[in-house]
């Protein structure tokens, strides 16, 4: 894996060196630097720490030069912040101290072309979607793919419902629920909740 780290903050970026040993890395500490080499390392995973250089990602995204696979991350992360973050095309959003174990799945989840959210935003996110009526294209896309049971799960999971939740709610077994919500993936060509979100917005 190839990663980019951009942070005005030299702790931040030592911190994020030290956890993570398994990727070849590059550090950037302002955006000019950054900006002289960004078409050299197109295919790397940029991490911006929010904290640092909120005003250099936001200058991006205004900008519409945002990189393919950037991650933001911050110290204390926010459900609105992470929603305009996600939803100006950011591929992952969390906090910059998360557990090792979680940011090797963030990695590879943007890696593999996913975007990546910490539960409660992509709950967040989902609800968004529920409160919002759903585009008459989404609508036809469910009513033409999906089977009955599929959409009940489905509408379930847009209200950002655990598996046994769930199951609960339709009296069902969390493995069925799994196994309907694997189907509702493929039959829309999605891989996980949150590109399920992000297709019916």
């Amino acid at each position: 894996m190839q990663i980019i780290f951009f942070s005005a903050n030299i702790n931040r970026i030592e911190e994020w060196e030290k956890r993570d040993t398994d990727s070849k890395h590059f550090s950037f500490y302002d955006f000019e630097s950054l900006q002289k080499h960004i078409d050299k390392f197109n295919n790397y995973i940029i991490i911006a720490d929010y904290d640092s250089v909120a005003p250099e990602v936001n200058k991006m995204i205004a900008s519409n030069q945002l990189p393919n696979k950037l991650i933001v991350l911050e110290n204390a992360p926010e459900i609105v912040t992470g929603k305009m973050l996600i939803s100006h095309g950011v591929k992952a959003y969390g906090n910059s101290r998360m557990l090792k174990v979680h940011y090797q799945q963030m990695i590879q989840s943007v890696a593999d072309g996913k975007v990546w959210t910490y539960p409660e935003l992509t709950a967040a996110l989902a609800k968004t979607v529920k409160q919002e009526k759903l585009s008459d294209e989404a609508k036809e896309l469910i009513e033409h793919r999906l089977t009955n049971k599929e959409k009940d799960v489905l509408f379930l999971v847009m209200e950002g419902l655990t598996n046994d939740a769930i199951a609960n709610t339709l009296n069902i077994t969390t493995r069925t629920v799994k196994a309907h919500i694997s189907s509702i993936f493929s039959k829309l060509h999605v891989n996980d909740r949150l590109s399920l979100v992000l297709l019916l917005k």
